[in-house]
């Protein structure tokens, strides 16, 4: 096996300008894009919604987003300009990654009573899905 079959996955791999979603500091639940390999355990990141700085990799997730092209240690308004040139705010929002998190936020987020309300209203529709099987089976035999 070559060495380049080996290298070439479906797995993202760190390179200039690829989006990551941050997830541990003050950062949390941001993106950022890749502007400089610092190490094979640190990154230098820049984004709109963040401050410039080095960020370990373990603290990060890689998104399958790359803003191409964008130079390497580009600075704060190069990085602005090839951001909303890309649209990486509104891909990374069409994701199933990121709604499944707006969910879990949304979810998080509720009352005692919404999360009440939610149960009645689950208890409901499971009451009219058996019923509606209970007919079909009925009708059926």
């Amino acid at each position: 096996m070559s060495q380049t079959q080996v290298v070439s996955s479906q797995w993202p791999q760190v390179e200039t300008g690829r989006v990551v979603l941050i997830n541990s500091g003050k950062d949390e639940g941001k993106l950022a894009a890749v502007v400089q390999i610092i190490d094979h355990k640190r990154a230098l990141v820049d984004s709109p919604h963040i401050e410039r700085q080095e960020i370990s990799l373990s603290h990060v997730s890689l998104t399958q987003q790359v803003i191409s092209k964008l130079p390497r240690a580009a600075r704060s308004g190069v990085v602005k300009k090839y951001w909303t040139e890309a649209s990486v705010d509104d891909k990374a929002a069409s994701t199933t990654w990121a709604k499944k998190r707006a969910s879990r936020e949304k979810k998080r987020q509720l009352t005692d009573f919404e999360r009440f309300k939610v149960m009645v209203l689950k208890k409901q529709r499971r009451f009219e899905v058996r019923k509606a099987v209970a007919k079909a089976r009925k009708a059926s035999s």
